[in-house]
């Protein structure tokens, strides 16, 4: 099948198929259904190649990610795919993990390759950085080749970044905690081996800890504990905790919700019952957390993933990309696993 024989059928022009199924927004929504059903009767596909050579795109947008295995990044890697295939286009995934450096190289060598190899191949039309702190030479090296990039987690000088303020984020569930009565409040953070780039792990400490102290309260070092954002280290992190003969907290803040999970379930395993001897929140929003009852302050991660490739989507539109930083949504999502303390609870 050909193009010509798709727009004799959809009664448009040649011009007009091609935008239609390239996912314009200047084809009229009724127009695109007409080419989309003549393309699907006659069984006809763009061909990629040709496609790539006309307009010297590649449909293709990077996303790079700093861990395969995290809840959080799965979703936001699931956002912005189903953007992208919502209008036509591909995904290509670089994995950035803490790879071994070579004597007298890189600290990262994969990280290096990706911008010194990978992206100057242009098998990408876009590129999205995913809680990764793109460097000044990294960001000119982008600009250079012609390639938009849009960060998610935190500001990139000079390019459009989505970014939750995590210290705000942070300071909001442990309040939440305070306005219940909780004074002997426990924080579970992030392993200072993975505070990279954007420090997460250490911003939301921060925000925890300011919270603390403007309710005249100083925070406990005893009172803090850390794990790797997953259930099984948020298990382990809260059995030492609560093992701990010097402490004894009424409520868990945990910097993620699969901590929070951990949290939960290393608390009824040593028979506190959940939240009438603890209460515990998290943060991320995670689909399991209404299954556990986790009170939480959902960061939305799929809507940062779509987000992030709308903002690359539109760019291909002619459209610019500001460079600045936008604050993304977040909300407190109150459940069962948090309540007053059970020496205020009224006999």
């Amino acid at each position: 099948m050909t193009i010509q024989e798709v727009a004799a059928l959809a009664g448009v022009s040649t011009a007009t198929v091609s935008r239609a199924l390239a996912g314009k927004k200047t084809v009229l929504a009724s127009t695109r259904v007409k080419v989309e059903t003549a393309a699907r009767e006659l069984g006809y596909v763009v061909s990629s190649a040709a496609s790539s050579l006309a307009s010297g795109r590649t449909r293709n947008v990077g996303v790079v990610i700093p861990f395969l295995d995290g809840w959080f990044y799965m979703r936001v890697l699931k956002g912005a795919h189903e953007a992208l295939a919502d209008a036509g286009y591909d995904l290509t995934l670089y994995h950035l993990d803490q790879s071994v450096a070579v004597p007298g190289g890189p600290a990262n060598p994969r990280r290096a390759r990706l911008f010194d190899e990978f992206l100057r191949r242009q098998r990408v039309d876009g590129f999205i950085a995913v809680s990764l702190e793109l460097s000044d030479a990294e960001l000119t090296g982008l600009h250079a080749i012609g390639k938009p990039a849009v960060g998610i987690g935190g500001p990139l000088q000079g390019a459009l970044t989505l970014s939750i303020d995590d210290a705000a984020i942070s300071r909001l569930a442990t309040d939440h905690l305070l306005s219940l009565g909780h004074q002997h409040i426990a924080h579970i953070g992030g392993d200072p081996m993975l505070d990279l780039d954007f420090h997460l792990p250490a911003h939301r400490r921060e925000g925890y800890e300011t919270a603390l102290r403007s309710h005249g309260i100083a925070p406990d070092p005893l009172l803090i504990r850390v794990a790797d954002f997953t259930i099984a280290g948020g298990y382990r992190a809260t059995l030492q905790l609560l093992g701990d003969p010097r402490v004894t907290p009424t409520a868990i803040f945990a910097a993620s919700d699969e901590m929070a999970m951990g949290a939960i379930m290393a608390a009824r395993d040593l028979g506190k019952r959940v939240p009438n001897d603890l209460s515990i929140i998290g943060i991320d929003g995670h689909e399991l957390g209404d299954f556990f009852g986790l009170t939480t302050v959902s960061q939305f991660p799929e809507t940062q993933g779509r987000l992030a490739a709308q903002a690359l989507l539109d760019t291909f539109d002619g459209e610019s990309l500001p460079a600045r930083n936008v604050d993304l949504p977040y909300e407190l999502i109150v459940r069962r696993s948090t309540s007053v303390p059970k020496d205020q609870i009224s006999p």
